[in-house]
């Protein structure tokens, strides 16, 4: 005997483009909390990356003014907790647990709402804590990058690395809503900056030409981190992600295709590799511009739409070679190539790579021939000039 259970469960977040969102007299972030209950106060626990606290030495004070102001809808349980930024909250295996222990203390229930505040990886981590408290408590993104505003803060994945792989622990958890604050990009690093317009070119080489078309245009703009370039970047990237998650029919990954992790393959294994120096963008602009040349390689793809990639990400600031490409291993192959095996594994058994046809056309191959990266790598370390 067999029975069989169909559930069908609706997910909504709102995603809110503003400026200023602490400021008291922006109802953002209070309406996104409060959105369900309007007539509740709802309790509200802050966790800071530690990057944005030392940009941001008021935040605290903010976030008290912004709580007065809206004391009908939020009360603030404690100070902003502040924990590492970047790969190190991810990389530490006591991060989750230490989080897990400070929602215990302040009480935290189902009702209460996690306010993350950070770049891509706080979030990751902190949405992986809040997803496994109480089976899932309620979490409100403030993502503080370019590339958590237009990617992976806007997602539904979150997750820390374990035993040397890339999100190897992680739950597939919807945001309670999101708030993006283009205030927090004017203090960003430049370099946070540039490596987070990476996910913008690949979200355009595989979703929508017209963008890619856009951002080739307003390159000079963007590598000069015009403010109004940016945010439209910010919110045209952000769009198109969320489109693919709604729409896109699988989004929480229960197939192998995962069409918006272009470049990705190798961008996961140079992260590894480097020890974490180089950025998830920085790595994801060096896995597309591999991934260009291997399609032109292949045939699947012409010479010259293929220069146009790479000369994007080039004008756009972001290097294209890295000491890591160099590397063999005992084999005598690219230690990268060890990235589609790791990169088989994280779909779910079968390799799904998505590579390009044409601008705004992605194309999903199930294998990549070693000999064809490795010309690819000769190519790319040609352009660098390396010997």
């Amino acid at each position: 005997m067999v029975f069989e259970q169909t559930l069908a469960v609706r997910f909504a977040y709102p995603v809110h483009f503003t400026r200023d969102a602490f400021d008291p007299t922006n109802p953002a972030l209070a309406g996104a909390v409060s959105r369900l209950e309007p007539g509740r106060r709802h309790r509200l626990v802050p966790i800071a990356d530690a990057g944005v606290a030392a940009a941001w030495p008021r935040l605290p004070a903010m976030l008290d003014a912004y709580v007065a102001a809206h004391g009908d809808a939020l009360a603030l349980v404690a100070p902003p907790l502040v924990v590492p930024g970047g790969e190190a909250i991810k990389n530490d295996p006591d991060a989750v647990g230490r989080l897990h222990r400070h929602l215990h203390d302040l009480h935290v229930d189902r009702q209460s709402c996690v306010l993350a505040i950070g770049g891509g990886a706080v979030l990751d981590a902190v949405g992986y804590a809040a997803a496994t408290t109480h089976r899932g408590v309620r979490m409100v993104r403030v993502p503080t990058t370019v590339l958590a505003q237009c990617d992976g803060g806007v997602g539904v994945k979150n997750g820390v690395n374990a035993f040397g792989v890339k999100n190897f622990l992680g739950t597939f958890a919807p945001p309670f809503a999101i708030v993006n604050d283009e205030r927090f990009l004017d203090t960003l690093p430049a370099r946070d900056r540039r490596a987070g317009m990476a996910e913008a070119v690949k979200v355009a080489l595989v979703r929508d030409a017209a963008f890619f078309e856009w951002l080739e245009a307003e390159a000079d703009a963007l590598a000069a981190f015009e403010p109004a370039a940016l945010a439209t970047l910010v919110r045209r990237c952000a769009g198109l992600h969320l489109r693919h998650i709604a729409t896109g029919g699988d989004p929480f990954e229960q197939g192998s295709a995962r069409p918006l992790d272009h470049g990705h393959w190798a961008a996961h294994a140079l992260e590894t590799l480097s020890g974490h120096r180089l950025r998830h963008g920085e790595a994801v602009a060096i896995g597309m511009a591999l991934d260009a040349l291997y399609a032109a390689d292949a045939g699947m793809l012409d010479a010259a739409t293929a220069e146009r990639v790479c000369r994007l990400l080039e004008r756009l600031g972001l290097t294209l070679w890295d000491e890591v490409l160099g590397r063999v291993g005992a084999d005598g192959r690219p230690v990268v190539l060890r990235g589609l095996e790791e990169f088989r594994e994280h779909l779910g058994g079968d390799l799904t790579v998505t590579l390009i046809a044409a601008v705004g056309r992605g194309v999903e191959v199930g294998a990549v021939e070693p000999a064809r990266v490795e010309r690819a790598l000769g190519r790319l370390r040609a352009r660098a000039g390396r010997s």
